[in-house]
């Protein structure tokens, strides 16, 4: 048996345990920075296994540098096993707080093979991977500055054109000056971040609204109060109460296909919303990452306001490539003179020209609307379908979306979806927790769901026991 009483099989599992009982003594501090290892033979009869195998343990352990072996003396355990890096490690993602950052962790460094129905982006085969590959390929015979330098602070011209004429047709004229691109959405979200706000500002965001809206807003220590959405957008007697009593710097939303509910900006609650706005040189930041997925466009603020205190931010990780990415941000010629010089500051420049130019030549090419067209037929299906399997375990849409890819859903009375969460991870499955996306703490009932992940049978099994267990007395 070895120390965690389990049997050991194989000498390939010996080994992989005795490598374990080391790191366990490691990371809860039993053996620090520069403390001897126990002897070989002392350990071998510890674990009940040969000499030889604690010896091939040791040495992996020093070929990871875990620890140094000093000839005629022993192995030692070296500094950089309690690195910040190795700790975080140790932590078991059931152990991890539920919180913006725990689906994120896990949506992204899950096991290859684990279901994902709380992630944020589409299955590669929904992608248009052909057309990225021709742009790839046209890249690829670009001159060699192209392959090689640095980017224009403000980004490719060719793609900046391309979405001054995509916003020419929601309504909005803008001249050059007023465009920047950046290297991802989140990017263009912390530029304006840091341009406007400072530690103990108040930030207002939907409740509920995108997770990591509310893990960026974290990490620049800033106050976020959260005002409740509705199926029209966010319910606009609670707003103006807030923006009256906290005087919040920025709002941050969603106003097409709101994440995580999937809801659609009214207009004339747009209307109320923007004059309250203006009444208190309030701020809004609207993002439009998911316009594409619309039948037909809807209310934007920015097209109402002129970009005079609205700014609109986006990025194509959703329709395009999450591994291709490149953001904007569009707002006045003064504010995007001084993001400018925030960016070249930060990062030394605009995106990456090749992920630009890769956009461009996608977004250019005839196959981008039709790709589109597709992918709202095919999402339309999924959504009907999605729903109709999450009905037989009692879970409910919020709302039945116009588009997007987004199930807000209701679970069954007295379920706590991070309970459901934690215990289909023990299953492999991925799950966004309602809670994740609230501000109040008020969405435990709550789960979000993306419809194109979700088609696995195994989902709906996992879900129902999850959900069974969850709901068993303490």
């Amino acid at each position: 048996m070895s120390i965690t009483g389990q049997p050991i099989g194989r000498r390939g599992t010996r080994t992989i345990d005795v490598m374990k009982a080391i790191r366990i003594k490691v990371a809860s501090r039993a053996l620090g920075p520069g403390d001897r290892l126990p002897s070989i033979r002392a350990f071998a009869a510890t674990m009940g296994v040969s000499p030889s195998t604690v010896v091939e343990a040791y040495d992996r352990l020093a070929a990871e540098g875990l620890v140094r072996a000093r000839q005629g003396s022993g192995f030692y355990v070296t500094a950089a096993a309690l690195s910040p890096f190795a700790l975080a490690e140790k932590l078991a993602p059931t152990e991890r707080a539920v919180d913006p950052f725990w689906v994120s962790h896990q949506s992204l460094d899950a096991d290859p093979a684990a279901l994902k129905p709380g992630c944020g982006w589409l299955p590669p085969d929904w992608m248009p991977q052909q057309a990225l590959r021709r742009a790839l390929r046209s890249i690829a015979r670009a001159d060699d500055a192209m392959l090689s330098d640095y980017g224009s602070a403000r980004g490719s011209v060719t793609l900046r054109r391309i979405l001054m004429g995509r916003f020419a047709e929601d309504g909005i004229a803008l001249s050059p000056d007023q465009l920047i691109l950046t290297a991802s959405g989140t990017q263009a979200v912390d530029l304006v971040c840091r341009f406007l706000l400072r530690p103990g500002d108040t930030v207002l965001v939907d409740d509920p609204c995108y997770f990591n809206f509310r893990a960026l807003l974290r990490a620049h220590q800033v106050k976020v109060a959260g005002v409740p959405y509705t199926p029209s957008g966010p319910d606009i007697a609670a707003f103006e109460a807030i923006v009256a009593a906290e005087r919040p710097r920025l709002y941050l939303t969603n106003s097409a296909l709101h994440n995580p509910t999937g809801a659609t900006l009214a207009a004339p609650v747009a209307h109320r919303l923007l004059n309250v706005a203006a009444a208190h040189g309030l701020i809004i930041v609207e993002d439009d990452i998911f316009a594409d997925f619309e039948p037909d466009a809807s209310v934007r603020l920015a097209a109402l306001d002129g970009l005079n205190h609205v700014i609109r931010i986006g990025s194509f990780s959703k329709t395009l490539s999450a591994s291709v990415r490149c953001g904007y941000i569009a707002a006045r010629p003064d504010w995007i003179s001084d993001l400018l010089d925030l960016q070249v500051a930060t990062s030394f420049g605009g995106p990456s020209p090749v992920a630009a130019e890769v956009i461009a030549n996608v977004l250019a090419s005839g196959g981008y609307r039709k790709h589109m067209e597709d992918m709202r037929r095919r999402l339309g299906r999924m959504r009907r379908e999605t729903a109709a399997k999450l009905q037989p375990v009692g879970i409910e849409p919020w709302l039945m979306p116009r588009g997007g890819f987004y199930l807000w859903c209701r679970l069954p009375k007295g379920c706590d979806s991070a309970d459901v969460a934690r215990a289909a991870l023990a299953d492999n499955i991925v799950l966004a927790p309602g809670n994740v996306f609230s501000a109040s703490q008020a969405a435990a009932g709550f789960m979000r769901f993306n419809v194109t992940q979700c088609d696995n049978p195994a989902v709906i099994d996992v879900l129902q026991r999850a959900i069974e267990k969850s709901r068993l007395p303490p």
